[in-house]
């Protein structure tokens, strides 16, 4: 299997992956407005046979404390597997490939919304321990950051906002 940048020919194919894992287009529209307006810091795709079967996408967010003060990280969404391709590890390799390139990048820490028990084997853990919460509540088990470079979470806390075309998902 490849895990590399995603190619202009991959869209379409992305695009119905998407649509397959979540079950409506809404996710796939998400990756296609980040990748419009220039707000995707990272999409690969996972090739397997000349088919992609997986693919992730990373866009930037903020995190506002209480004094107004904004701090730029990363969130992963979506990341998605062909579902006769999942449980063999596609997804994970997604993670940790593009967690080491947005580490290589420079990047200070990486927040996803997503299944409590699968995150934190990817060493995420819950951003509530780190002062972290997204904007709308009622997720916080669900809701996990993982700092990507030493000291990378230190002065980070407060409200996480994900940019403006998650608002449509």
């Amino acid at each position: 299997m490849l895990i590399r940048p995603e190619k202009s020919q991959d869209i379409p194919a992305i695009f119905e992956l998407n649509v397959e894992s979540f079950g409506s287009p809404a996710e796939a529209t998400l990756v296609d407005a980040l990748r419009t307006n220039g707000a995707l810091t990272l999409s690969l795709a996972a090739q397997l046979d000349a088919q992609i079967v997986g693919h992730i996408a990373f866009s930037p967010v903020t995190v506002m404390d209480e004094r107004g003060d904004v701090t730029m990280g990363i969130g992963l969404a979506p990341m998605c597997v062909r579902k006769h391709r999942q449980r063999m590890g596609i997804g994970g390799q997604l993670v940790h490939e593009g967690l080491a390139r947005l580490r290589a990048d420079g990047h200070r820490f990486c927040v996803v919304l997503g299944h409590p028990s699968y995150y934190p084997r990817l060493a995420f853990v819950s951003a509530e321990q780190h002062q972290m919460r997204w904007k709308r509540p009622g997720h916080e088990a669900g809701f996990m950051v993982q700092p990507l470079r030493p000291r990378g979470l230190d002065q980070v806390r407060g409200v996480v906002r994900y940019r403006p075309e998650f608002d449509a998902v």
